[in-house]
């Protein structure tokens, strides 16, 4: 296998890591957690291992949005291979429930 594309499949293991943890996190108003909740937009992962996470929040008054990105940074700096990790917040588009999983859904009894 070539060197890049090692570092290729490295990139897209430590992704799935990522995903990993995320659904490890809740949003204290809803039991599901906040990658099936549809509140992570994208995960990227650089070839030095840097993780940006752009995510959502249920709305722009949501009482953890202060502390909700601080916990999505905090454990995905501890996965061992992750160098760094920003987390940038966004609400274009806004969060709606189109954008839960179908477990989410059923999860809250909306299916």
């Amino acid at each position: 296998m070539t060197k890049k594309m090692e570092e290729f499949n490295d990139t897209i293991n430590l992704g799935e890591e990522v995903v990993k943890v995320l659904k490890t996190i809740y949003d204290p108003e809803i039991p599901v957690d906040i990658y099936e909740l549809g509140l992570i937009y994208d995960v990227f992962v650089n070839e030095d291992f840097d993780v940006k996470i752009l995510m959502t929040l249920t709305s722009p008054n949501c009482p953890v949005a202060e502390t909700l990105p601080k916990e999505v940074e905090e454990k995905i700096k501890k996965i061992g291979e992750v160098k760094g990790c920003e987390v940038e917040i966004t609400f274009d588009p806004p969060w709606s429930k189109d954008l839960m999983s179908e477990e989410a859904k059923l999860e809250l009894g909306m299916l």
